[in-house]
């Protein structure tokens, strides 16, 4: 009880910002290794917390999702505003890139005014630096009327400046933003009626609700009697403005942090760019930004990712590991333990949960995942990734999408389940539904794209006939999705984080995190799959089924033992991919059948896991519209994919 007690009056820190400005750093610099994340209650946002002694005084600190605004558009900006709205902080850090001071001001007026305990925390200085950029601290705090601290997170440079002012923060009022006269005036009318108190300032939920902020009017209509008036003042706002309130209230802030930037900012003249930002502007120029991409997609996935990962380390795991240790040892011992045939089908044999279930789990999956999880870390940890997003923006606005879906596309990569959660960053529901389209059909994830790569390891051309009929299935569904689904186009701006080395640490814990969430999901799902086709087995069921996927994989010109791979794949499609891999093996499949196989197992059904989190993101009716789409989509692209083949006399 007495802990209890203590918690409950726990100073607390909450760290807010934009996306890639360094809040996470700032937040392990403060909290060391006493930390623990978990999902915000009711959503899959991951929310960091730990504890932290400054000045001897221990604090509780949260760290909160990215966001733009304390306005929310996307899922985690409503969680952070959640926090900002219901934790009650005596001090708030608002973290912004040095280098981009102008534009992340607005947000900083928004917290002063909604009378937060704001510090302001410019990091990333040794960027701005290299770009010429100075700034005037001291003129800086005197504009805003708080304390401003410069920090290099990454060397820890300014944290002892930064819990200097933690330990001895008073909250006094800060920069005082007016609007125009029309704004003022609907701010004090909708203020009049808020009787109740609120963890933010009254001026702040006025301007908030004549934005019509969501969370906001809910928060309200339970606690003020004068609710509906409330709500018509605010419809007659946005009426008599040219464009809206959200609208009229960012303009003003946008021009007073214009004023405000040029006060303290004297760029330095003669300052030559480095070799990383010149690596940065070519990388998100198209002409020089594709090759790049190219390269990183030829050397990452193709020789690491499936010539390594899938071909050397699969090949040793597989054959030596299991072929010539586990395997014949298990087999040996099952059968000495257990005298019944059909039993001993439960563990090994040619589909057994040791020789398939654990074998494909650890053997193939394992080496692919874990190459693959690698190259990400060292994608994310450059800081490349968001380049990315800006070099094929302009791609992905022609099919619906911004340069943000980037994220989990690539993420999709590695897992589609975990990607389809990551689909809730993009802003628009149009754009969420349309990406979990394009994952669920035409983003294989990091096993199935190892295997293939594994199976094309010594077929260059068809690892790039495979991949251009990939790609022009997710452009020409993106672009009929966009042409026929209903809302608005997405809006796309992201913050760019400077050009990096990777460090050794970081690429090794989110490995090591990544491969731990992976591996705990893919494990259990396999040897329930070899489970459930024992009992199908026993039962008839299985070669029932099997034999449904016999008629389509004939149209596909496979052989019929194909029917099984795709029996398995309705499982998950990794698990389909080994099966692709082992007929392959086995010199069932030629170059052409390998071809369409390849294709048709990428567009077939996703996964269990994510066909569940489809429905939990989207909706059962688009979960299961979904996967009925790609199921038939899938054999009709393999058809026509054959029947070209055939047509044309091609033999790969």
């Amino acid at each position: 009880m007495g802990s209890h007690k203590k918690n409950l009056h726990m100073k607390k820190i909450l760290i807010v910002g934009n996306p890639n400005v360094g809040k996470s750093v700032i937040f392990n610099n403060l909290t060391g290794n006493y930390a623990t994340v978990s999902n915000y209650p009711g959503t899959t946002v991951e929310v960091s917390r730990g504890k932290g002694k400054i000045a001897l005084t221990e604090y509780d600190i949260i760290d909160t999702p990215g966001m733009y605004s304390l306005f929310p558009i996307t899922e985690e900006e409503r969680v952070s505003q959640k926090i900002i709205l219901s934790e009650r902080a005596d001090v708030l850090l608002h973290v912004i890139d040095a280098k981009n001071l102008e534009r992340m001001l607005p947000f900083t007026f928004q917290l002063i005014e909604a009378g937060l305990p704001v510090i302001l925390v410019l990091n990333i200085m040794d960027e701005a630096e290299r770009m010429g950029i100075g700034i005037d601290i001291k003129k800086l705090e005197s504009e805003l009327n708080i304390p401003v601290i410069p920090t290099i997170s990454v060397t820890k440079q300014g944290m002892n400046l930064l819990k200097h002012a933690l330990g001895k923060y008073c909250l006094k009022a800060g920069f005082n933003l007016t609007y125009d006269d029309y704004s003022e005036l609907k701010i004090k009318e909708v203020g009049s009626f808020l009787k109740s108190e609120y963890l933010i300032s009254k001026r702040a939920v006025a301007g908030l609700i004549l934005q019509n902020d969501i969370e906001v009017l809910k928060l309200v209509k339970d606690r003020e009697s004068g609710f509906d008036e409330i709500c018509r003042i605010s419809a007659d706002a946005n009426r008599n403005v040219r464009h809206s309130m959200n609208y009229s209230l960012s303009v003003k802030r946008y021009q007073e942090s214009a004023k405000i930037a040029n006060k303290v900012i004297r760029m330095k003249q003669n300052m030559r760019s480095g070799f990383s930002e010149k690596l940065s502007r070519i990388s998100m120029n198209p002409w020089t930004g594709i090759p790049i991409l190219l390269c990183v997609l030829y050397f990452g996935l193709y020789k690491f990712v499936g010539q390594f990962g899938a071909g050397v380390m699969v090949n040793f795991i597989e054959n030596t590991v299991f072929g010539e240790y586990i395997n014949p040892y298990v087999t040996s011992f099952v059968q000495s333990i257990i005298p019944w045939v059909s039993i001993q089908s439960l563990f090994i044999g040619e589909y057994g949960i040791i020789t398939l279930g654990i074998r494909y789990a650890v053997a193939i999956i394992l080496p692919i995942v874990g190459t693959f999880f690698i190259v990400f870390a060292i994608i994310e940890d450059t800081g490349y990734l968001p380049r990315l997003a800006m070099l094929i923006d302009k791609v992905l606005k022609k099919i619906g999408l911004s340069g943000r879906a980037i994220i989990p596309m690539v993420l999709g990569l590695g897992c589609g389940t975990m990607a389809t959660m990551v689909t809730r960053t993009l802003e628009t529901k149009r754009e969420r539904i349309m990406a979990t389209i394009l994952l669920a059909l035409a983003v294989p994830c990091s096993a199935q794209l190892g295997v293939i790569m594994s199976l094309f390891r010594n077929n260059l051309t068809g690892v790039v006939l495979w991949a251009s009929v990939i790609t022009v299935i997710f452009l020409i569904v993106g672009y009929v999705s966009a042409r026929l689904m209903p809302g608005e186009g997405p809006v796309f701006f992201m913050e760019v984080p400077p050009l990096r080395l990777p460090k050794l640490s970081n690429i090794a814990v989110k490995t090591y995190t990544r491969m731990e969430w992976y591996f705990m999901e893919v494990f259990p799902l396999f040897i329930l799959a070899s489970v459930l086709i024992w009992v199908g087995q026993i039962s008839g069921i299985f070669n029932f089924l099997v034999g449904l996927f016999v008629y389509p994989v004939r149209m596909l010109g496979l052989p019929d033992q194909a029917s099984i791979v795709y029996f398995f794949g309705f499982f998950r499609r990794d698990y389909g991919a080994a099966g692709l891999y082992d007929l392959s093996k086995n010199g069932m499949l030629n170059g052409n059948q390998l071809l369409v196989a390849a294709v048709t197992m990428t567009l077939f059904l996703p996964c269990i896991a994510q066909f569940i989190m489809n429905i939990k993101e989207r909706g059962w009716k688009i979960g299961v519209g979904i996967s009925t789409f790609t199921f038939f989509f899938a054999f009709v692209i393999g058809f026509i994919l054959n029947s070209i083949l055939n047509l044309f006399g091609i033999q790969l």
